[in-house]
């Protein structure tokens, strides 16, 4: 497997960002890892493992960026005004910064996937739903969809607010995103056992169903767990489902 472990300065951050890449060809997922985690995470946990069929055929490249969440939605000495401030940040370098790079270095003219487990989802689909020309593939595992879990009430404050999915997509009726969501592939998973917060993915399929934005939300039984162990059976199988539709 083609691996590699990069850094490179963000002037949006102000700091080297590091990330870390495993494959060489297919569709380039962004990984975003869950609550502060590193680059390495993903591959310490197993996951890069689970998926290395897909990696050694050239059907997927995962590119597994730092966090920032300790500088944002995990920095509870701030308010949530500046933690949505600092992830706007992020958000620029991700999609102004290391997405350029990745599609010059690579001669990558598609659209990314992006993918992430517990925080890691709730960056997957925010960026999708932010971005969607940029990300037309979502496969987010866990994940909570309302800002109030990491900010509490944030009072109408407008950064937060466009950073909290079940939020602003109610409020959406801009046909151009609406129309991009439509044609992209969004795939939200979550298990009913311990530690997981189903009714976040039932209010974002609310969401979904009233926008009329198609969508596979995928709920696992009760003995599935908030943990690395299923997301290591689920990663594959929703890739081997892309595949079998041709979207890998």
């Amino acid at each position: 497997m083609h691996f590699e472990s990069r850094s490179h300065y963000s002037s949006n951050l102000g700091r080297e960002m590091e990330f870390n890449v495993y494959g060489h060809g297919g569709k380039i997922f962004l990984v975003f890892p869950s609550s502060g985690g590193s680059p390495n995470e993903y591959a310490d946990f197993g996951m890069v493992s689970a998926c290395q069929t897909f990696i050694d055929q050239g059907l997927v490249t995962f590119y597994t960026p730092n966090s920032f969440d300790n500088e944002s939605w995990l920095a509870k000495d701030k308010s949530p005004h500046e933690m949505a401030a600092a992830h706007d940040a992020y958000d620029r370098y991700i999609v102004e910064e290391l997405v350029p790079l990745i599609k010059y270095e690579r001669n990558y003219y598609g659209a990314l996937g992006v993918t992430g487990c517990s925080m890691g989802a709730f960056h997957a689909v925010n960026f999708a739903l932010r971005h969607p020309d940029v990300f037309d593939t979502v496969i987010a595992q866990s994940g909570v969809y309302d800002a109030r879990f990491f900010t509490g009430n944030y009072y109408g404050d407008e950064l937060v607010y466009h950073n909290s999915p079940v939020d602003y997509l109610w409020n959406l009726d801009d046909t151009w995103f609406l129309d991009q969501y439509r044609q992209n592939d969004y795939i939200i998973c979550i298990g009913q056992g311990a530690w997981e917060e189903v009714a976040d993915t039932r209010k974002l399929e609310e969401a979904f169903n009233a926008k009329q934005i198609p969508a596979w939300f995928d709920y696992w039984g009760f003995d599935v767990d908030h943990d690395w162990p299923w997301w290591r059976k689920q990663m594959p199988y929703f890739l081997t489902e892309l595949r079998a539709a041709g979207k890998l």
